[in-house]
């Protein structure tokens, strides 16, 4: 799992089944490439969705024309073999529709007030995800859906969580407001870096709703048979782990950023097999 950059993939890991690397690397290049221009860089916001529509026509065009769609000569790269991938395994487009939307949702939008705005974010920003995940692994099913669901948005939840420094810098904020308001923390003790009581009751009830998400999914783990149920397991473990790293630094994510080390990896490693 990546958990430094994009978060919710597991990018060719070792332990995914050698035949799905290949797809698992060319949506992950879609989603990741798309998350850039979104994120990265000096581009002004309708420069980044200029070059986001070009994603969208893309994904018309394999629509259209499939395998052999043609595409604009600056992201051959990135669709060519993509197009091959969604041919071959059968993978349906809506889920990278929803994350292309979610990218063009955060060029446009900084802040959120309530809980469900946010988990609707996560529907889209993540959970479309495990969708293409389970469609590899030919497990799709409304049960496995749900499960998925609830460990793609847990982990995005908890990546927030932990990037809420980085993410103040880029001007953007997933703490929904109204729950600040709750516990009585203001932007501008975010912009100061204040970690006060207000705060730890802000980010221990945060880290409480993403704890839950992630057990929810967990048992899918259980469910998807191999090396695919250890994938999840690692997966989910990685996420309770940094979620248990925010709590031993009492909530200081101005100070420290939680990382897991190779160490901590060992340890998710024992507690998936032994999960089993």
């Amino acid at each position: 799992m990546a958990v430094d950059h994009y978060e919710n993939f597991p990018v060719a890991s070792l332990l995914l089944p050698r035949h799905l690397r290949r797809a698992v690397t060319d949506i992950y290049r879609y989603a990741r490439t798309a998350d850039d221009i979104a994120d990265e860089g000096q581009l002004s916001p309708q420069e980044r969705l200029d070059q986001l529509a070009g994603y969208r026509r893309g994904l018309e065009s394999i629509a259209r024309d499939g395998a052999k769609a043609r595409f604009e000569p600056s992201l051959t790269g990135i669709f060519l073999p993509l197009a091959g991938t969604i041919e071959q395994h059968r993978l349906p487009l809506q889920p990278f529709h929803q994350l292309l939307s979610a990218f063009e949702q955060d060029v446009t939008v900084q802040r959120y007030e309530y809980d469900a705005d946010l988990l609707d974010y996560c529907s889209r920003s993540a959970n479309p995800v495990g969708h293409l995940m389970l469609h590899l692994y030919g497990a799709v099913n409304e049960n496995n859906i749900q499960l998925a669901d609830s460990i793609c948005t847990g982990l995005q939840l908890t990546n927030f969580w932990q990037d809420v420094a980085i993410d103040w810098q880029k001007s953007r904020l997933y703490l929904p407001l109204t729950s600040m308001r709750r516990h009585g923390v203001t932007e501008e003790q975010i912009a100061a870096g204040v970690c006060n009581d207000a705060w730890r009751s802000l980010m221990r009830e945060r880290v409480m709703q993403a704890r839950q998400f992630l057990l929810q999914g967990q048992p899918l783990g259980q469910t998807l048979p191999g090396r695919i149920g250890l994938e999840l397991r690692m997966v989910v473990q990685g996420g309770l782990r940094i979620l248990q790293r925010l709590e031993q630094l009492n909530y200081d994510v101005f100070r420290a950023r939680p990382t897991l080390g190779f160490q901590d990896w060992l340890l998710l490693f024992w507690r998936s097999v032994r999960a089993r």
